[in-house]
C-alpha cells in the first residue's frame, strides 16, 4: 500500500479535523450558524459580536431569560465561541458569599465571558458587588477582623456577564439594569424543532423519518430540551418494540406509553388541567391550592408547567387565580359550563 505514515502537517490537519467533527456531533451547537431556531436574537447577536470585535472591547452585558429548555445555557458557550474567549461557568445558589465572587472575578482575564446560570438567585450581598464589576469594572471589599478591618480597591479586566434566568421578574431593578442586551428566549417553532430532532437524531445514528421526527417535534412543547429527551425514549421503544426505525407510528405507540398527549401535554400538564376542571369548575383557583392537590412545588408549576399551558391556550391568569379556558375543556372532552 506504500507509505501509511502521515507526516506531521497531514497529522496536524488530521487532528483538527477530528476535533471539528468531533465539535460538530455533539447536541450543542457551537456557533450561532448551527444554532437552530432563535432567529432574532441570533442576527442581533451576530450584530453585536461583530462590532465588539471590530472595536476590540468586550461585549457587553447580556441577560438571557424565559421558561426552561429552551437554550439559554447553549447561547451562553455560543456567545464565547464567537468571540474567541474563555468562558467560567457558576450558578446563582453557588456563589453563596462575597468571597466566592472576588475569586471568581480575580480569575478573569480581558474579554472573558463569565456564564451565571439561575442569576435570580443570587443573595443579596453577593449582588451588590456585581453592581461596580458590572459597571466600572472594579470592586471593593473588606478585609480583616471588626477592629482592623480596611477596605481594598480591586481593578478587574473588562468582561462579558452572561445571566441566565426563568424567572426576570425576580431580578432587581439595579441589576437588571446593567445588562445592556436582554434577548427573551421564545418557545421554538415546530419547524426548527423538527430540524433539531433530526440533527440529534443523526447524531445517535438513529433512523428516523421525517414524518416521525414532526411527530416528536409536535409534542415537545416547542422545548429543545423535552425533544431531545424525548427522541431518546422513542428510540428505546423502537428498538425493543418495533424494527429500530422511529416513524410516526412507532412514536405515537411510545409517547402513549409515556403519558405524552397529541398537544405535548404530559402526566402532571393533565393532572392540573383536570384537578381544576373536576375539583374548581375550572377555576379561579389559587397556585398554592393547586400544587398541595397535585402534590408539586409552587415554583416548579410556576416556572416549568404554567408558561406553556397559558401559551398553548389551556390555561389563564386572573386576579383571583389560575382558570381553565374552554380549549382545556374541549381537549379531555369535558362540556364547557360558561356559554
Amino acid at each position: 500500500m506504500g507509505n501509511d505514515k502521515l507526516t506531521s502537517g497531514e497529522l496536524q490537519d488530521y487532528e483538527l479535523d477530528a476535533e471539528a467533527l468531533s465539535a460538530e456531533r455533539t447536541l450543542r451547537p457551537q456557533y450561532l450558524a448551527q444554532y437552530i431556531g432563535q432567529d432574532k436574537i441570533k442576527e442581533q447577536l451576530d450584530i453585536y459580536i461583530k462590532a465588539a470585535k471590530m472595536r476590540e472591547e468586550s461585549l457587553d452585558h447580556v441577560l438571557l431569560f424565559g421558561p426552561p429548555g429552551l437554550g439559554k445555557t447553549t447561547m451562553a458557550f455560543v456567545i464565547a465561541n464567537e468571540l474567541g474567549v474563555n468562558i467560567k461557568q457558576t450558578s446563582g445558589p453557588a456563589i453563596e458569599k462575597a468571597g466566592d465572587l472576588v475569586a471568581i472575578l480575580n480569575d478573569l482575564e480581558a474579554g472573558d465571558v463569565l456564564f451565571i446560570d439561575e442569576i435570580h438567585r443570587l443573595p443579596m450581598s453577593v449582588e451588590e458587588i456585581l453592581y461596580s464589576a458590572m459597571e466600572d469594572f472594579y470592586i471593593d471589599i473588606m478585609i480583616g477582623g471588626s477592629d482592623a478591618s480596611r477596605s481594598v480597591h480591586l481593578e478587574l479586566p473588562p468582561f462579558t456577564l452572561i445571566g441566565a434566568t426563568t424567572r426576570a421578574g425576580m431580578l432587581s431593578n439595579p441589576l437588571r439594569a446593567r445588562f445592556g442586551i436582554n434577548a427573551h428566549m421564545a418557545y421554538y417553532e415546530l419547524s426548527d424543532l423538527t430540524e433539531i430532532v433530526i440533527r440529534t437524531a443523526d447524531i445517535f445514528d438513529v433512523d428516523i423519518t421525517g414524518d416521525g421526527a414532526h411527530e416528536i417535534a409536535r409534542r415537545s412543547r416547542g422545548t429543545p430540551r423535552i425533544a431531545n429527551r424525548l427522541l431518546k425514549r422513542v428510540r428505546d421503544f423502537a428498538q425493543i418494540k418495533g424494527t429500530g426505525i422511529i416513524n410516526d407510528e412507532i412514536t405515537r405507540k411510545a409517547l402513549l406509553m409515556l403519558d405524552v398527549d397529541a398537544s405535548g401535554l404530559d402526566y402532571i400538564d393533565q393532572k392540573i388541567l383536570k384537578t381544576m376542571i373536576e375539583m374548581y369548575q375550572g377555576g379561579p383557583v389559587g397556585l398554592g391550592t393547586l400544587s398541595v392537590n397535585i402534590s408539586e412545588e409552587r415554583e416548579t408549576l410556576e416556572d416549568m408547567y404554567e408558561p406553556y399551558l397559558i401559551q398553548s391556550g389551556f390555561l389563564i391568569r386572573t386576579r383571583q387565580g389560575r382558570c381553565a379556558t374552554r380549549q382545556a375543556y374541549e381537549h379531555f372532552g369535558y362540556a364547557y359550563p360558561h356559554d
